[in-house]
């Protein structure tokens, strides 16, 4: 019985890791094994090509995704790591407040 190429879990979780990047860029931990399970079942397929079946260019396709929201979650991740160690965060907290105050003010 021949294996599927089946890129729905990879997709699934690279969505879903897009939408965490919102939350301190910790996406990473669903995009990362996104990319790492489409690299494997790429790399199966290529070494035994008889036992899988569907489409290859849709699992290349589904990695390059993954790879990408990779990429975001991580840069995203780095900069937070940053913002909170240089104290940057308080600034835009402060800005964040005063932004709600005058919101506050004209209603």
């Amino acid at each position: 019985m021949k294996k599927q190429l089946n890129t729905t879990l990879t997709y699934v979780l690279s969505i879903i890791g897009l939408l965490c990047c919102c939350i301190g860029g910790f996406g990473f931990l669903l995009s990362g094994p996104a990319f790492l399970i489409a690299h494997n079942k790429i790399k199966d397929a290529k070494q035994n090509p008889d036992d899988y079946e569907g489409n290859f260019n849709a699992m290349n396709t589904a990695k390059i995704v993954a790879l990408i929201i990779l990429i975001i979650n991580l840069l995203y991740l780095f900069y937070n790591i940053y913002l909170y160690s240089t104290g940057g965060f308080d600034d835009v907290f402060l800005e964040f407040q005063e932004a709600m105050k005058e919101i506050e003010k004209n209603n």
